[in-house]
C-alpha cells in the first residue's frame, strides 16, 4: 500500500488578491465563488496513486479472478501501444499539420476505424466502448490529445508534447480499470460530452483558450484515482481521506489535489509563470469540485436564478467560469440523455459498482447504503430515481440556456425515451426479465439524433 504524500504550498501564495491581473476569474470551488482548500488555506498536494486502494477481493468471482489476471498482460500491452503511439508520432518527428483537423497525432496503427470516429467525435452518438476498443484502452490519452489539437491549445499555451504524454498517460493509468463505472472510459466520455457542450453556438464564440484548456483538463481528470465507492462508505469506515478533508467533497478534493501532483510530477506547467500555474490549478479544483452531487441544488439554484434574471454575461470570466461548471455537470451526469444502447451500458455499470460497494458492506456488517442494495434497488429504479432528481432538472435549465440548441433538444429527446423504458422495465421481477425487456425496445432510429454536431 502507497503512502499518503504531500506537498504543502504556503497559505499565502494561494491569496485571492494575488492572482494574475489577466485572468479575471474568481477561485470558486462553490456557486458563490468561494474555495475549500483544506487546512488554513493550505493546498495539499497528493501524488499519483496515493489512495490505498479499497479491497475488492472478496467479490472475485472466478471469471473475475480470470480478469484480474490477465491484468498484467493487458497493462504491458497497452504501455507497449502507448509507447509505440509517443515515439512513432509524426509530430514528435517534427512535421506539423497543415490542417487544424489533422489527425496527425494519429501513428499508422490507429488510422482507420479509430482515425474515422475521432473525425466524428462531435457527434452526440459516439460510442466510446468502440473507441476505447479501437485504440487499445488508450482512449482518453487519444482523445485528448486530438482535442487539443483541434483547438491548437498546444501551440498557444507553447506545451512540451513529451510533457503533455507523460501527465495523461498518468491521469489514464491512475483511473482503476476495475471499477465498472468510474474508469478511464467513464473520464473519455465526460471530455467527449464536455467538448459536444464547448462547442454550443451560445458558447463557443465566447470562450477564451484557457477556457477550453481548463474544461477539458477538468473533465479528463474529474474522478482520478476513484476507489469505486463513495463519500459515505470512506466516512464511516474512517479513511483517512475523509479525516485530511474533514468529510467534505472528500472525493472531489482528492481528484483535484490528485490532477495537481500529476501537473507538477509531469512538469506540464513548469515552463508558465508561477503565478499563472497555480491560478490554473487553482480552477482545476473550481470546476472539479463543482462534481460533487451532493452540492447539486446549490449550482442548480444559482444557474436559474441566472436565467430567471437573464443576467449571464460570458463577456466576464467569472460567468463564463460557472457555465463551465455547469456544463462540466451536465457532461458526468449526461449518460441519460445518450442513445439507448449506450446509456443502458453505462446504468448498468453504475449500478454494479454501486452493487459492490452493498457487498462490501454487508461483509463488514455496515450499513448498506443508499442504492447499493442489490436486492432491494433495481437497476430501473435507480435509473428512473436518478433522472427525476439529478438529470431533467439540470438538463432543462441547460435547455434554457441553450435557446435551445438542436443538440439540447436531441438529449432531450433522449432522456424522456430513456425514461420512459426504464418505467417500462420497472415492473420486471427478475435480471433475466430484465434483459429480455431491454432487448425487446424499439430500436434507436438510425445516427441517434445529433448529426448537425459533427467537427466543423
Amino acid at each position: 500500500m502507497t503512502t499518503l504524500r504531500t506537498r504543502l504550498i504556503p497559505s499565502h501564495s494561494l491569496a485571492v488578491h494575488e492572482r494574475p491581473r489577466w485572468l479575471n476569474v474568481p477561485f470558486n470551488g462553490r456557486a458563490d465563488g468561494r474555495l475549500n482548500t483544506g487546512h488554513a488555506g493550505v493546498l495539499l498536494v497528493e501524488r499519483r496513486g496515493s489512495y490505498p486502494l479499497i479491497d475488492l477481493r472478496i467479490l472475485k468471482t472466478s471469471a473475475q479472478q480470470g480478469e484480474v489476471e490477465s491484468g498484467t498482460r493487458r497493462k504491458i500491452k497497452r504501455l507497449l501501444s502507448f509507447q509505440r503511439y509517443c515515439h512513432a508520432s509524426r509530430l514528435l518527428r517534427g512535421l506539423v499539420p497543415h490542417t487544424p483537423g489533422s489527425l496527425h497525432l494519429l501513428d499508422d496503427d490507429y488510422l482507420g476505424q479509430a482515425a474515422h470516429m475521432l473525425s466524428k467525435v462531435g457527434t452526440w452518438n459516439f460510442d466510446i466502448f468502440l473507441f476505447d476498443r479501437l485504440t487499445n484502452g488508450n482512449s482518453l490519452v487519444t482523445l485528448m490529445c486530438h482535442l487539443f489539437n483541434v483547438y491548437g491549445l498546444i501551440h498557444h499555451f507553447q506545451l512540451d508534447m513529451v510533457k503533455l504524454h507523460r501527465f495523461l498517460g498518468m491521469v489514464q493509468e491512475d483511473y482503476h480499470s476495475q471499477n465498472p463505472y468510474h474508469n478511464a472510459v467513464h473520464a473519455a466520455d465526460v471530455t467527449q460530452a464536455m467538448y459536444c457542450y464547448l462547442k454550443e453556438p451560445k458558447l463557443a464564440e465566447q470562450l477564451s483558450p484557457l477556457d477550453v484548456f481548463l474544461g477539458l483538463m477538468a473533465a479528463a481528470a474529474h474522478d482520478v484515482d476513484h476507489p469505486g465507492v463513495n463519500q459515505p462508505f470512506l466516512i464511516k469506515t474512517r479513511h483517512h481521506l475523509a479525516s485530511l478533508y474533514q468529510n467534505t467533497s472528500v472525493l472531489e478534493s482528492h481528484h483535484w489535489r490528485s490532477t495537481v501532483g500529476m501537473l507538477r510530477e509531469s512538469g506540464l506547467l513548469s515552463h508558465l509563470p508561477a503565478d499563472m500555474s497555480q491560478d490554473m490549478e487553482q480552477q482545476l479544483g473550481s470546476l472539479i469540485l463543482a462534481t460533487d452531487i451532493s452540492r447539486q441544488n446549490e449550482f442548480l439554484l444559482t444557474f436559474r436564478e441566472h436565467l430567471d434574471n437573464q443576467d449571464l454575461d460570458l463577456q466576464l470570466a467569472s460567468h463564463r467560469h460557472f457555465i463551465l461548471q455547469i456544463a462540466l455537470k451536465c457532461a458526468d451526469v449526461c449518460n441519460p440523455c445518450r442513445v439507448w444502447e449506450l446509456s443502458r451500458q453505462w446504468s448498468e455499470r453504475v449500478c454494479e459498482e454501486f452493487y459492490r460497494q452493498g457487498d462490501l458492506e454487508r461483509k463488514f456488517d455496515l450499513e448498506i447504503s443508499p442504492l447499493c442494495n442489490q436486492q432491494a434497488d433495481s437497476v430501473p429504479s435507480i435509473q428512473i430515481g436518478f433522472i427525476s432528481y439529478i438529470v431533467e432538472p439540470l438538463f432543462e435549465e441547460w435547455h434554457r440556456f441553450t435557446e435551445p440548441s438542436l443538440l439540447s433538444q436531441t438529449m432531450m429527446g433522449h432522456l424522456h425515451k430513456n425514461k420512459a423504458r426504464w418505467s417500462r422495465l420497472r415492473y420486471a421481477h427478475t435480471p433475466s426479465d430484465t434483459q429480455t425487456h431491454s432487448h425487446a425496445e424499439e430500436p434507436e432510429p438510425e445516427g441517434g439524433g445529433g448529426e448537425g454536431e459533427d467537427i466543423p
